[in-house]
């Protein structure tokens, strides 16, 4: 019975003075001590530390002070109130994490480095490129890959950006052809075509803002974002020298 109060909470000196009030009823400071095992100064500090948490009251009997356990049912009501302290904490900690972590990145401009899973995963990805509202978004994209995974791309994703007034650049590999020419004034978008076989491509790389995002978009999905304008601005590098070579 000792654990399982140490486990709800307790200290060991707070459970075996409880549990002796529990058995003794209203009983002198001396007469718990004597029972719980413990000196009468530690007694009178956990029965002090009990009577904060509402788990004994006194009672007077002449000129003495008895002390009497409540009901174990209020250990209920302390752990009602300790988790809605926790969740409260919890909502505190949302609110200001993302200053916090933006202080902690800028100290030493460490990249924050997200992870994602699955196709939901990629779809959260997404989102995150058009979050930032980026006046460019640029990539390398094999979009056979792309279509085999988000067959409605060109009627969720795309169709957003340009509501968003994003623009696009794409270096792309398709078994279709150069097949985004014809609609690319209307999308907000300049594409360049490479034949698949140049470019063995089975992934997604795209670069908005201060972030780089990679998808591996064959066998398990996975991506990952990658925050850190050094990094982002190397990949928009590597990319602008690959634009400039295709013709």
């Amino acid at each position: 019975m000792l654990n399982q109060l140490k486990n709800l909470g307790l200290t060991e000196n707070e459970a075996k003075v409880y549990l002796a009030m529990l058995e003794l009823g209203p009983a002198a400071v001396l007469e718990i001590s004597a029972k719980a095992g413990v000196n009468r100064p530690t007694a009178y500090v956990q029965i002090e530390s009990l009577k904060k948490m509402g788990l004994v009251s006194t009672q007077s009997k002449g000129n003495k002070t008895l002390f009497v356990a409540e009901s174990p049912s209020q250990l209920e009501f302390i752990l009602d109130k300790e988790q809605k302290l926790l969740e409260s904490r919890k909502q505190e900690l949302a609110s200001v994490l993302p200053d916090l972590t933006s202080m902690f990145n800028l100290s030493d401009s460490k990249p924050i480095v997200r992870y994602f899973e699955g196709k939901e995963g990629l779809v959260k990805m997404q989102d995150e490129f058009l979050k930032k509202k980026p006046n460019e978004i640029v990539g390398i994209t094999s979009f056979d890959d792309v279509l085999k995974v988000f067959p409605r791309q060109f009627e969720s994703y795309t169709p957003e950006r340009v509501k968003r007034k994003i623009h696009s650049r794409v270096i792309y590999t398709s078994s279709e052809g150069p097949f985004l020419a014809e609609s690319d004034q209307k999308m907000l978008r300049q594409s360049k075509y490479v034949k698949p076989g140049d470019l063995p491509f089975n992934a997604d790389i795209t670069i908005f803002g201060d972030a780089v995002a990679i998808a591996a978009l064959k066998g398990k999905l996975y991506g990952a974002i990658i925050e850190h304008q050094e990094i982002a601005n190397s990949f928009k590098g590597l990319f602008e020298f690959a634009w400039k070579l295709i013709k």
